[in-house]
Protein backbone atom coordinates (compact mmCIF):
# COMPACT_ATOMS: atom_id res chain seq x y z
CA UNK A 1 0.00 0.00 0.00
CA UNK A 2 1.61 3.69 -0.93
CA UNK A 3 2.05 5.78 1.06
CA UNK A 4 0.18 9.29 0.37
CA UNK A 5 1.90 11.09 2.53
CA UNK A 6 5.21 10.64 1.35
CA UNK A 7 6.83 13.59 -1.47
CA UNK A 8 6.53 12.74 -4.76
CA UNK A 9 9.93 13.66 -5.09
CA UNK A 10 11.08 11.85 -1.91
CA UNK A 11 9.47 8.66 -3.02
CA UNK A 12 10.80 8.90 -7.01
CA UNK A 13 14.57 9.18 -5.47
CA UNK A 14 14.24 6.08 -3.49
CA UNK A 15 13.21 4.83 -6.79
CA UNK A 16 16.04 5.31 -8.25
CA UNK A 17 18.37 4.20 -5.36
CA UNK A 18 16.56 1.32 -5.31
CA UNK A 19 17.21 0.52 -9.00
CA UNK A 20 20.68 1.66 -8.78
CA UNK A 21 21.42 -0.80 -5.76
CA UNK A 22 19.73 -3.99 -7.41
CA UNK A 23 22.45 -3.12 -10.46
CA UNK A 24 25.69 -2.85 -7.86
CA UNK A 25 23.79 -6.16 -6.43
CA UNK A 26 24.25 -7.81 -9.62
CA UNK A 27 27.44 -6.90 -10.71
CA UNK A 28 28.72 -7.79 -7.09
CA UNK A 29 27.04 -10.95 -7.50
CA UNK A 30 28.43 -11.39 -11.19
CA UNK A 31 32.04 -10.73 -9.38
CA UNK A 32 31.88 -12.94 -6.34
CA UNK A 33 31.09 -15.94 -8.98
CA UNK A 34 34.10 -15.32 -11.07
CA UNK A 35 36.01 -15.49 -7.95
CA UNK A 36 34.82 -18.42 -6.67
CA UNK A 37 35.95 -19.81 -10.26
CA UNK A 38 39.30 -18.80 -9.63
CA UNK A 39 39.39 -19.88 -5.64
CA UNK A 40 38.40 -23.21 -7.11
CA UNK A 41 40.58 -23.24 -9.92
CA UNK A 42 43.86 -22.66 -7.74
CA UNK A 43 41.87 -25.14 -5.08
CA UNK A 44 42.44 -28.08 -7.69
CA UNK A 45 45.94 -27.61 -8.21
CA UNK A 46 46.62 -28.76 -4.52
CA UNK A 47 46.97 -32.36 -3.83
CA UNK A 48 45.37 -33.81 -0.94
CA UNK A 49 47.59 -34.03 2.41
CA UNK A 50 49.91 -36.86 3.06
CA UNK A 51 50.38 -40.11 5.79
CA UNK A 52 53.65 -39.09 7.89
CA UNK A 53 54.38 -42.61 7.14
CA UNK A 54 54.73 -42.02 3.36
CA UNK A 55 58.59 -41.61 2.20
CA UNK A 56 59.77 -38.32 1.50
CA UNK A 57 63.09 -38.57 -0.06
CA UNK A 58 61.79 -39.48 -3.24
CA UNK A 59 62.08 -43.09 -3.48
CA UNK A 60 59.67 -46.37 -2.56
CA UNK A 61 60.22 -48.07 0.30
CA UNK A 62 60.55 -51.82 0.18
CA UNK A 63 57.94 -53.33 2.31
CA UNK A 64 58.30 -57.16 1.40
CA UNK A 65 58.81 -59.84 -0.83
CA UNK A 66 55.89 -61.95 -2.63
CA UNK A 67 57.78 -65.12 -3.37
CA UNK A 68 61.05 -65.71 -3.42
CA UNK A 69 63.08 -63.07 -5.48
CA UNK A 70 63.77 -63.38 -8.90
CA UNK A 71 65.84 -66.85 -10.46
CA UNK A 72 64.59 -66.14 -14.27
CA UNK A 73 66.79 -64.04 -15.90
CA UNK A 74 66.64 -65.62 -19.56
CA UNK A 75 65.40 -62.08 -21.54
CA UNK A 76 62.88 -63.88 -23.45
CA UNK A 77 59.86 -61.36 -24.55
CA UNK A 78 56.32 -61.82 -23.69
CA UNK A 79 55.78 -60.16 -27.32
CA UNK A 80 58.35 -63.35 -29.00
CA UNK A 81 57.00 -65.76 -26.61
CA UNK A 82 53.22 -64.76 -27.62
CA UNK A 83 53.54 -64.65 -31.38
CA UNK A 84 55.39 -67.57 -31.40
CA UNK A 85 52.53 -69.23 -29.51
CA UNK A 86 49.61 -67.79 -31.80
CA UNK A 87 48.70 -65.52 -28.37
CA UNK A 88 49.51 -62.05 -29.42
CA UNK A 89 49.15 -60.18 -33.15
CA UNK A 90 50.46 -57.08 -32.98
CA UNK A 91 51.33 -56.61 -36.32
CA UNK A 92 47.52 -56.60 -37.62
CA UNK A 93 46.85 -54.23 -34.95
CA UNK A 94 49.20 -52.04 -35.90
CA UNK A 95 47.87 -52.14 -39.12
CA UNK A 96 44.43 -52.12 -38.01
CA UNK A 97 44.11 -49.29 -35.30
CA UNK A 98 47.72 -47.93 -35.22
CA UNK A 99 50.91 -48.54 -32.58
CA UNK A 100 50.35 -49.63 -29.04
CA UNK A 101 47.36 -51.60 -29.77
CA UNK A 102 47.17 -55.44 -30.19
CA UNK A 103 45.18 -58.72 -30.46
CA UNK A 104 44.65 -61.12 -27.87
CA UNK A 105 44.08 -64.79 -29.91
CA UNK A 106 43.46 -68.29 -28.76
CA UNK A 107 44.84 -69.14 -25.14
CA UNK A 108 45.86 -65.24 -24.85
CA UNK A 109 42.52 -64.95 -25.17
CA UNK A 110 41.17 -67.00 -22.82
CA UNK A 111 44.07 -66.12 -20.03
CA UNK A 112 42.73 -62.14 -20.41
CA UNK A 113 39.49 -64.02 -19.45
CA UNK A 114 40.52 -66.22 -16.63
CA UNK A 115 42.37 -63.74 -14.65
CA UNK A 116 38.73 -61.47 -15.00
CA UNK A 117 37.11 -64.31 -13.63
CA UNK A 118 39.80 -65.10 -11.07
CA UNK A 119 39.74 -61.61 -9.90
CA UNK A 120 36.23 -61.26 -9.73
CA UNK A 121 35.35 -63.95 -7.85
CA UNK A 122 38.04 -63.42 -5.14
CA UNK A 123 36.73 -59.99 -4.51
CA UNK A 124 33.13 -61.35 -4.27
CA UNK A 125 34.23 -63.47 -1.58
CA UNK A 126 35.69 -60.61 0.37
CA UNK A 127 32.61 -58.66 0.47
CA UNK A 128 32.53 -56.85 -2.69
CA UNK A 129 29.42 -56.11 -4.92
CA UNK A 130 29.69 -56.93 -8.18
CA UNK A 131 29.87 -53.18 -11.20
CA UNK A 132 29.86 -53.20 -14.75
CA UNK A 133 30.51 -49.32 -14.92
CA UNK A 134 29.88 -47.20 -18.27
CA UNK A 135 33.18 -46.11 -19.96
CA UNK A 136 32.63 -43.01 -21.03
CA UNK A 137 31.85 -40.31 -18.20
CA UNK A 138 31.26 -36.51 -18.12
CA UNK A 139 34.58 -35.01 -18.03
CA UNK A 140 33.63 -32.97 -14.81
CA UNK A 141 33.67 -36.58 -13.26
CA UNK A 142 37.12 -37.74 -14.37
CA UNK A 143 38.07 -34.19 -12.76
CA UNK A 144 36.38 -34.89 -9.25
CA UNK A 145 38.47 -37.97 -9.18
CA UNK A 146 41.49 -35.47 -9.59
CA UNK A 147 42.73 -37.06 -13.02
CA UNK A 148 44.22 -34.28 -15.41
CA UNK A 149 43.28 -34.06 -19.24
CA UNK A 150 47.14 -33.58 -19.61
CA UNK A 151 50.29 -34.38 -17.48
CA UNK A 152 52.80 -31.51 -16.50
CA UNK A 153 54.63 -31.92 -19.66
CA UNK A 154 51.27 -31.22 -22.00
CA UNK A 155 50.94 -34.96 -22.80
CA UNK A 156 47.54 -35.94 -23.15
CA UNK A 157 46.44 -38.47 -20.54
CA UNK A 158 42.51 -39.13 -21.27
CA UNK A 159 40.83 -39.40 -24.76
CA UNK A 160 37.89 -36.65 -24.99
CA UNK A 161 35.20 -36.85 -27.23
CA UNK A 162 34.80 -34.16 -29.62
CA UNK A 163 31.47 -33.01 -31.64
CA UNK A 164 28.23 -33.17 -30.19
CA UNK A 165 30.34 -35.51 -27.79
CA UNK A 166 31.87 -32.37 -26.56
CA UNK A 167 32.67 -32.98 -22.45
CA UNK A 168 32.59 -36.83 -22.46
CA UNK A 169 35.77 -38.88 -22.07
CA UNK A 170 36.74 -42.47 -22.69
CA UNK A 171 37.32 -43.71 -19.17
CA UNK A 172 41.50 -44.38 -18.04
CA UNK A 173 40.07 -46.90 -15.30
CA UNK A 174 36.60 -48.11 -13.89
CA UNK A 175 38.16 -46.26 -10.42
CA UNK A 176 36.09 -43.22 -12.26
CA UNK A 177 32.71 -44.56 -12.88
CA UNK A 178 32.77 -46.56 -9.70
CA UNK A 179 33.35 -43.24 -7.68
CA UNK A 180 30.66 -41.37 -9.70
CA UNK A 181 28.44 -44.51 -7.72
CA UNK A 182 28.90 -41.91 -5.07
CA UNK A 183 28.14 -38.53 -6.84
CA UNK A 184 26.05 -36.25 -4.46
CA UNK A 185 25.26 -39.59 -2.39
CA UNK A 186 24.81 -39.04 1.34
CA UNK A 187 25.49 -43.03 2.99
CA UNK A 188 24.13 -44.05 6.08
CA UNK A 189 27.33 -44.80 8.46
CA UNK A 190 26.07 -48.30 9.71
CA UNK A 191 26.53 -49.12 5.88
CA UNK A 192 30.21 -48.03 5.32
CA UNK A 193 32.47 -49.21 4.31
CA UNK A 194 30.61 -50.05 0.93
CA UNK A 195 32.62 -52.57 -1.43
CA UNK A 196 32.40 -52.12 -5.59
CA UNK A 197 34.79 -54.56 -7.75
CA UNK A 198 34.16 -53.36 -11.20
CA UNK A 199 36.15 -54.65 -14.78
CA UNK A 200 35.59 -52.14 -17.94
CA UNK A 201 37.85 -51.92 -20.98
CA UNK A 202 40.29 -48.44 -19.61
CA UNK A 203 41.63 -46.11 -22.27
CA UNK A 204 45.28 -44.12 -22.15
CA UNK A 205 46.32 -41.81 -24.80
CA UNK A 206 49.74 -41.96 -23.33
CA UNK A 207 50.87 -45.17 -24.37
CA UNK A 208 53.80 -44.69 -26.68
CA UNK A 209 55.40 -42.08 -24.63
CA UNK A 210 58.45 -44.47 -22.48
CA UNK A 211 61.39 -46.27 -23.89
CA UNK A 212 61.40 -49.74 -23.33
CA UNK A 213 57.86 -49.45 -22.38
CA UNK A 214 56.10 -48.68 -25.60
CA UNK A 215 56.94 -52.08 -26.96
CA UNK A 216 54.37 -54.97 -26.28
CA UNK A 217 51.44 -55.16 -23.44
CA UNK A 218 52.92 -53.20 -21.13
CA UNK A 219 51.81 -49.80 -21.90
CA UNK A 220 48.90 -49.59 -24.11
CA UNK A 221 45.62 -47.78 -25.07
CA UNK A 222 43.76 -49.98 -24.57
CA UNK A 223 43.17 -52.49 -21.95
CA UNK A 224 40.69 -54.58 -19.28
CA UNK A 225 41.24 -53.71 -15.92
CA UNK A 226 39.32 -55.21 -12.79
CA UNK A 227 39.10 -52.09 -9.95
CA UNK A 228 38.69 -52.06 -6.45
CA UNK A 229 36.76 -49.21 -4.89
CA UNK A 230 35.43 -48.65 -1.52
CA UNK A 231 33.59 -45.79 0.46
CA UNK A 232 34.10 -46.05 4.16
CA UNK A 233 34.02 -43.51 7.38
CA UNK A 234 37.41 -41.89 8.13
CA UNK A 235 37.73 -44.27 10.76
CA UNK A 236 37.80 -47.15 8.81
CA UNK A 237 40.28 -45.87 6.03
CA UNK A 238 43.56 -46.44 7.37
CA UNK A 239 43.17 -50.56 7.91
CA UNK A 240 41.26 -50.71 4.86
CA UNK A 241 44.04 -49.66 2.66
CA UNK A 242 45.82 -52.29 4.37
CA UNK A 243 43.22 -54.70 3.70
CA UNK A 244 42.93 -54.08 -0.03
CA UNK A 245 47.00 -54.91 -0.13
CA UNK A 246 46.66 -57.94 1.28
CA UNK A 247 43.99 -58.66 -0.83
CA UNK A 248 46.72 -57.68 -4.18
CA UNK A 249 49.55 -59.79 -2.24
CA UNK A 250 47.39 -63.30 -2.29
CA UNK A 251 46.71 -62.59 -5.31
CA UNK A 252 50.50 -62.05 -6.83
CA UNK A 253 50.81 -64.92 -4.66
CA UNK A 254 48.57 -67.16 -5.94
CA UNK A 255 49.25 -66.38 -9.13
CA UNK A 256 53.34 -67.77 -8.35
CA UNK A 257 54.99 -64.56 -9.45
CA UNK A 258 58.09 -62.79 -7.66
CA UNK A 259 57.03 -59.28 -6.47
CA UNK A 260 57.78 -56.93 -4.66
CA UNK A 261 55.50 -54.28 -2.53
CA UNK A 262 56.47 -50.82 -2.31
CA UNK A 263 55.34 -47.72 -0.06
CA UNK A 264 55.15 -45.40 -2.53
CA UNK A 265 57.26 -41.93 -1.93
CA UNK A 266 55.10 -38.37 -1.70
CA UNK A 267 56.47 -37.42 -5.44
CA UNK A 268 54.54 -40.09 -6.82
CA UNK A 269 51.07 -40.06 -5.18
CA UNK A 270 49.52 -38.06 -7.49
CA UNK A 271 46.72 -35.35 -6.47
CA UNK A 272 44.24 -37.88 -5.08
CA UNK A 273 46.35 -40.17 -3.09
CA UNK A 274 47.26 -39.78 0.77
CA UNK A 275 49.22 -42.94 0.96
CA UNK A 276 49.40 -45.58 -1.83
CA UNK A 277 50.59 -48.88 -2.00
CA UNK A 278 52.64 -50.58 -5.98
CA UNK A 279 53.54 -54.11 -6.54
CA UNK A 280 55.84 -54.90 -8.81
CA UNK A 281 56.43 -58.24 -10.29
CA UNK A 282 59.61 -59.64 -11.85
CA UNK A 283 59.20 -59.45 -15.88
CA UNK A 284 62.64 -61.18 -16.95
CA UNK A 285 61.87 -59.69 -20.59
CA UNK A 286 62.02 -56.15 -19.18
CA UNK A 287 65.16 -57.06 -17.37
CA UNK A 288 63.39 -55.34 -14.67
CA UNK A 289 60.36 -55.06 -12.57
CA UNK A 290 56.46 -53.89 -13.28
CA UNK A 291 53.80 -52.52 -11.53
CA UNK A 292 51.32 -54.61 -11.29
CA UNK A 293 48.59 -53.38 -8.88
CA UNK A 294 48.32 -49.81 -6.89
CA UNK A 295 46.47 -49.25 -3.72
CA UNK A 296 45.57 -45.61 -2.72
CA UNK A 297 43.55 -44.02 0.16
CA UNK A 298 42.43 -40.93 -1.15
CA UNK A 299 40.73 -39.91 1.86
CA UNK A 300 38.38 -36.57 1.34
CA UNK A 301 39.87 -35.55 -1.88
CA UNK A 302 37.60 -37.14 -3.87
CA UNK A 303 34.32 -36.89 -1.82
CA UNK A 304 34.58 -33.40 -0.92
CA UNK A 305 34.44 -32.97 -4.81
CA UNK A 306 31.68 -35.76 -5.73
CA UNK A 307 29.44 -34.80 -2.83
CA UNK A 308 29.84 -37.59 -1.23
CA UNK A 309 28.65 -38.16 2.36
CA UNK A 310 27.74 -40.19 5.21
CA UNK A 311 25.07 -39.40 8.16
CA UNK A 312 26.02 -39.98 11.47
CA UNK A 313 23.05 -40.40 13.52
CA UNK A 314 24.36 -41.16 16.85
CA UNK A 315 26.53 -37.48 16.57
CA UNK A 316 22.84 -35.09 15.95
CA UNK A 317 22.61 -36.27 12.32
CA UNK A 318 25.40 -34.38 11.95
CA UNK A 319 26.97 -35.37 7.89
CA UNK A 320 30.59 -35.98 7.17
CA UNK A 321 32.47 -36.90 4.01
CA UNK A 322 33.29 -40.42 3.38
CA UNK A 323 36.76 -41.53 2.42
CA UNK A 324 37.78 -43.30 -0.73
CA UNK A 325 39.88 -46.04 -1.57
CA UNK A 326 40.66 -47.98 -4.75
CA UNK A 327 43.23 -50.37 -5.90
CA UNK A 328 43.33 -52.78 -8.65
CA UNK A 329 42.77 -56.25 -8.42
CA UNK A 330 43.44 -57.14 -12.01
CA UNK A 331 45.37 -55.03 -14.92
CA UNK A 332 45.20 -57.75 -17.56
CA UNK A 333 47.78 -57.00 -19.85
CA UNK A 334 50.55 -56.65 -17.68
CA UNK A 335 49.55 -59.66 -15.74
CA UNK A 336 50.06 -61.49 -18.88
CA UNK A 337 53.21 -60.32 -19.35
CA UNK A 338 54.53 -61.68 -16.19
CA UNK A 339 53.01 -65.23 -16.60
CA UNK A 340 54.64 -65.32 -20.25
CA UNK A 341 57.91 -64.24 -19.42
CA UNK A 342 58.20 -65.79 -15.64
CA UNK A 343 56.31 -69.37 -17.09
CA UNK A 344 57.46 -70.00 -20.51
CA UNK A 345 59.75 -73.14 -20.86
CA UNK A 346 61.86 -73.38 -24.01
CA UNK A 347 62.46 -76.91 -23.83
CA UNK A 348 58.79 -77.81 -24.47
CA UNK A 349 57.89 -74.30 -26.38
CA UNK A 350 54.80 -73.82 -23.63
CA UNK A 351 53.59 -72.14 -20.55
CA UNK A 352 52.45 -73.25 -17.39
CA UNK A 353 49.14 -72.25 -16.29
CA UNK A 354 49.13 -71.06 -12.86
CA UNK A 355 47.22 -73.50 -10.74
CA UNK A 356 44.37 -70.79 -9.70
CA UNK A 357 43.27 -70.33 -13.71
CA UNK A 358 43.23 -73.61 -14.95
CA UNK A 359 39.61 -74.00 -14.12
CA UNK A 360 38.77 -71.12 -15.96
CA UNK A 361 40.66 -72.58 -18.83
CA UNK A 362 39.08 -75.75 -19.91
CA UNK A 363 41.37 -77.34 -16.65
CA UNK A 364 44.56 -77.09 -18.77
CA UNK A 365 47.45 -77.02 -17.22
CA UNK A 366 50.08 -75.17 -19.95
CA UNK A 367 49.50 -73.16 -22.69
CA UNK A 368 51.05 -74.44 -26.19
CA UNK A 369 50.90 -73.44 -29.54
CA UNK A 370 47.40 -73.32 -31.65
Amino acid sequence: MKDKSLNPDVRASIVTQLGQSKTVLKDLEARLKTSEHELYAVADKLPNLIDASTPTDGKPKLVRWINEKPTKTIPLSHRDIGEKLNLLDFITAAQVSGGSWYYLLNDGALLEQALIQYAISKARAHGFHMVVPPSIVKQSLVHACGFQPRDQGGEQQVYQLAGPNEGLSLTGTAEIPLAGLGLGRTFEKEALPVKYVGVSRSYRAEAGARGKDTKGLYRVHEFTKVELFVYSTPEQSTQLLEDLLQFQIEMIEELGLTAKVLDMPSNDLGAPAYKKYDIEAWMPGRGDFGEVTSSSNCTDYQSRRLGARFINRAGANQLDFVHTLNGTAVAVPRLIVAILENFYDEATESVAIPEVLRKYMDGKDRIVKC
